[in-house]
């Protein structure tokens, strides 16, 4: 079969030398591929198809499609390819449609020649044939990477560009970027800085990278929280800037209403008034014109009466002339007696009106004239609502007043009643608050305001005391004591006037990154206090004082560790003769048996015994430290309770348990003294270091040898309080302690 298929397509049997075949087996189809040397650098993704002219169809169809799939079933068995995933059966597809070779696009096996694309790709059926099966021999290195272009040929997809089926390559997976490049500002690969346009930029480890954009994002978080917080005081007051206009003018708009409305109404009373007395005038003119018409009117009628008489009295007889002449003549004499008013009463004219509008012009000039504001109420103190250097202070206006401005005055006070001779400091401005600054720490300051508008200032409000926030403590490094269970933190108020409280913030040092406070102890009412802490930590501790003002700033940082006990000497226990180092853990006895000039003893110092006590935290466990000591010289270590007489050695009496070393004719003397005895113990090796243990647990202070790790003696203790450790020099010489340290294994067994 396969001689059979090698003379029908003119395939070159050949094999050159260093061909070497791989079962499929053995790699994926990537890596099998680049084991050829040949073609191992390059894929071949371009294939050259003719159109060849259509053949008979029919039987030679089937022929030649059997022939085909023949050849390729025989060169995937050649090459062991039958589990290839890629080349399963689906390389002929059975649901493909008939054709023949002339039919079938033609597949070159090696890269287009220049020359061939200039060709007439409407080659002759023969032409193209004859041309385009010569495979290039399957034979050759590029056997395997022709048999997969063949494969990817048959699920390829058409090129715009050479009119042919182009097989679409297998994308490895991307790799991850491992560095990044700060010219470029993006993530990339390694071997991109070597090979690829990256190779003359700088880069740098992705994590440090990725380290930097957090930084810089935390800051600008960080600026932006701030510029938000800003924003918002400012939104805050713009709000209340916006009520208080709103409120004046509602106020000024109530205030023209209201005077408006009174200027109408003292209008139309006088409108009243002036009506009614006009009416009045009226009536009384025409009622006197109305009179004196009627009496004018009766004595025209007894005129005319008269008149009439006497004619009628003309025409009688002379003698009955002569009887009524008599009669009316007096008559006539009397009437004509009667005087008649022939003046006018009331003159038609009417009488200018003088209308008095003083009072209305009053009320007009009282719109624009603004009455003073009434006296504000000052608010008490908001907790919280000052710091070291300034202070918050609201009030309330209760009535419609219109204010244009408010002054705030305000003076220190001084043993708590306002000093007359104080300097007295004033502030204007618009809002119902004010924020005071350039203030002392925990000061407390009298405050009071008035309300000032075009007529005048208001009375004054009540005066109110504000204080300001405590200024921040101090904490006494050198006094910390600290063990495995916890820290006792000691500080100083730092304020001349007392403060309400103390809260005690930690944050743990092994990570800078949890900024914020991981515990805070708060309330505490004086200036220390014992912290229960995690073992093998370390702390960076920060107080704060607190007053009804609010919570001062945070002290300067301390660090401690709970790793082992950690204490100082005690210098008010400190005997005359002896110096003690500035880190508090070396004591020194010079040659001098006394100094020039001796202290006046005191109560807690020692006298008789020179000696020196620890400052050991009061906390019940395990406590260990050790004793770098001198062969040579005489010292006496232990514990002691607080109150062992001090003017009594070591190990004297009952309140202290020690172990004393002398030296005298080359010999050593070692005791284990409590209550004035000590038991027979020889010790062959002389100490260079000495560990102590004091265990409250089990009642039992232990002594070591540390450079042996050898247990040398071990009290059995009452330990009804808490003891310190103890430490003399009966001869000049020098101890040095090691304390804060991490308890030896071999200790833990005693």
């Amino acid at each position: 079969m396969e001689e059979e298929s090698g003379e029908e397509l003119g395939l070159d049997r050949s094999t050159p030398k260093d061909f070497h075949f791989y079962h499929m087996d053995l790699y994926d189809s990537e890596d099998r591929l680049q084991l050829f040397p040949e073609e191992n650098t390059r894929m071949r993704k371009e294939v050259v198809q003719a159109e060849m002219a259509n053949e008979s169809t029919g039987v030679g169809d089937g022929n030649a499609q059997r022939d085909l799939r023949e050849e390729v079933e025989e060169l995937v068995h050649l090459h062991g390819l039958e589990d290839d995933h890629e080349l399963g059966d689906e390389f002929v597809d059975e649901n493909m449609p008939r054709m023949g070779v002339s039919e079938y696009p033609p597949y070159g096996l090696k890269r287009r020649d220049p020359a061939r694309e200039q060709r007439d790709w409407r080659l002759s059926g023969e032409a193209a044939e004859a041309e385009d099966l010569g495979f290039g021999g399957w034979g050759s290195a590029g056997q395997c990477q022709d048999l997969r272009e063949v494969y990817r040929y048959t699920h390829g997809r058409a090129s715009e560009e050479y009119e042919c089926y182009v097989i679409p390559e297998e994308e490895d997976e991307e790799e991850a970027a491992d560095v990044f490049c700060v010219t470029c500002k993006t993530p990339i690969r390694a071997f991109q800085k070597v090979f690829d346009e990256h190779k003359e930029h700088e880069v740098i480890p992705l994590n440090e990278a990725l380290e930097s954009a957090k930084d810089e994002i935390h800051k600008n978080m960080y600026k932006l929280e701030k510029q938000i917080i800003d924003m918002e005081n400012f939104a805050n007051h713009l709000e209340e800037v916006f009520i208080t206009v709103e409120e004046n003018f509602g106020k000024q708009e109530q205030n023209f209403e209201s005077h408006y409305n009174e200027i109408l109404e003292t209008l139309a009373q006088k409108y009243e008034e002036k009506i009614q007395a006009l009416g009045e005038k009226k009536k009384e003119k025409l009622e006197a014109l109305y009179g004196q018409l009627v009496s004018c009117g009766e004595n025209l009628d007894t005129c005319k009466e008269l008149m009439e008489t006497i004619e009628e009295m003309c025409h009688e007889e002379k003698v009955d002339f002569i009887k009524d002449a008599v009669a009316m003549a007096d008559r006539l004499g009397r009437f004509l007696k009667t005087k008649t008013d022939v003046e006018i009463s009331a003159q038609p004219d009417f009488e200018d009106q003088n209308l008095d509008f003083s009072d209305v012009e009053q009320l007009m000039d009282s719109i624009n004239t603004i009455p003073a504001p009434s006296a504000p109420v000052i608010n008490p103190q908001a907790p919280n609502s000052a710091t070291g250097s300034s202070v918050r202070v609201c009030w309330s206006l209760y009535s419609d007043d219109t204010v244009e401005s408010y002054q705030l005055s305000y003076r220190p006070v001084q043993d708590s009643s306002p000093g007359k001779d104080q300097a007295e400091f004033t502030v204007t401005i618009k809002e119902t608050y004010c924020s005071v600054t350039d203030l002392v720490p925990n000061t407390q300051y009298e405050f009071w305001v008035t309300a000032h508008n075009r007529a005048g200032p208001s009375p004054s409000s009540e005066r109110a005391v504000y204080v300001t926030a405590p200024s921040p403590p101090i904490i006494k490094t050198k006094e910390i004591r600290s063990c495995e269970e916890a820290v006792l933190i000691c500080w100083e108020s730092g304020n001349l006037n007392p403060v309400d409280s103390y809260t005690v913030e930690l944050t743990q040092a092994e990570s800078p990154e949890a900024s914020g406070v991981t515990e805070s102890v708060v309330g505490i009412p004086t200036c220390e206090t014992l912290v229960q802490l995690q073992p093998g930590q370390s702390y960076i501790i920060y107080v704060r004082a607190l007053n009804m003002g609010g919570p001062s700033v945070r002290s300067e940082p301390a660090t401690v560790h709970t790793i082992g006990s950690y204490f100082r000497l005690n210098k008010d226990t400190c005997h005359p003769w002896l110096t003690i180092s500035q880190d508090g853990l070396m004591i020194v006895r010079s040659e001098r048996s006394t100094p020039t000039r001796e202290p006046p003893p005191r109560d807690t110092h020692f006298t008789r015994c020179v000696a020196v006590m620890g400052n050991l935290i009061p906390v019940r466990g395990h406590h260990y430290w050790e004793v770098e000591v001198n062969e040579h010289f005489d010292y006496t270590v232990g514990v002691a309770f607080e109150d062992v007489p001090k003017k009594e050695d070591l190990g004297a009496n009952c309140l202290s348990w020690c172990m004393r070393h002398t030296f005298a004719s080359l010999r050593h003397k070692y005791e284990f003294l409590h209550n004035g005895t000590t038991p027979d113990i020889r010790i062959t090796v002389p100490p260079k270091k000495i560990g102590i243990l004091l265990d409250y647990e089990n009642s039992k202070l232990s002594f070591f040898n540390v450079d042996l790790s050898q247990h040398l003696y071990t009290f059995s203790c009452q330990l009804h309080k808490f003891v310190h450790p103890c430490f003399s020099l009966e001869k000049p010489g020098c101890l040095k302690i090691h304390n804060g340290i991490s308890m030896p294994k071999h200790v833990t067994f005693y």
